[in-house]
């Protein structure tokens, strides 16, 4: 049984999905509401979706910061945003801050549980428009490459910043020192003219390494 749950300021639309989904076989959408607020108040280690379809323009806090809360707390959900957006900056704000998935509010009910699976078989759903931008991202990242000023070493721990690892993790997947990383952090910075790992990551994002 994969267990769904919905954040969806459009009643119309939250409801025509759950609908949808608890009528398909070893399907269960209990999860459903209308803002990220409200979704965090129900949410527990004991009670949590495997799955979480998601809105970016909600009421009260936006998709991309309940993604980060949400996926923080438990990191075990899979989140699918689901959106009217399909520019550049939204699509890979919502993958920095979690998201697995990334579909269309024009996807068909039947697509969106075919994403479901796709999902729950370790895939990334994605509509053809959204895919289509995330091949270009990296295809003009692999055009930048030779233009960058980090060395294959200072790439290398650029990666275990966006993947979220401390000095001390990256030290250790590199087997260097601690005091080595902390030296390469310093002319990452001085290179990319920035002051923080966060601007570091989203230099990342945006190709701009």
């Amino acid at each position: 049984m994969i267990f769904i749950g919905i954040v969806e300021d459009d009643e119309q639309i939250r409801k025509g999905i759950e609908t949808f989904l608890n009528r398909q076989e070893g399907f269960t959408c209990n999860w459903s509401f209308g803002s990220v607020e409200d979704i965090l108040k129900v949410l527990n280690k004991e009670n949590i979706p495997n799955v979480l379809i998601m809105d970016l323009g909600l009421p009260g806090m936006s998709g991309i910061e309940g993604m980060k809360i949400i996926r923080e707390r438990y990191p075990s959900i899979d989140v699918i945003v689901f959106s009217i957006y399909n520019d550049s900056e939204k699509i890979f704000n919502s993958l920095c801050a979690g998201a697995t998935g990334y579909l269309l509010k024009n996807t068909p009910l039947i697509e969106i549980k075919e994403g479901i699976e796709l999902l729950a078989k370790g895939g990334s759903p994605m509509s053809p428009q959204i895919a289509r931008k995330v091949v270009e991202f990296f295809s003009n990242n692999k055009k930048k490459e030779s233009l960058s000023p980090l060395s294959a070493k200072e790439k290398e721990i650029v990666i275990g910043l966006v993947d979220g690892l401390s000095y001390k993790l990256i030290a250790h997947r590199m087997s260097i020192t601690l005091e080595t990383v902390r030296f390469h952090i310093k002319n990452i910075y001085r290179k990319l003219h920035v002051h923080s790992k966060s601007e570091v990551i989203s230099k990342s994002f945006k190709g701009e390494i």
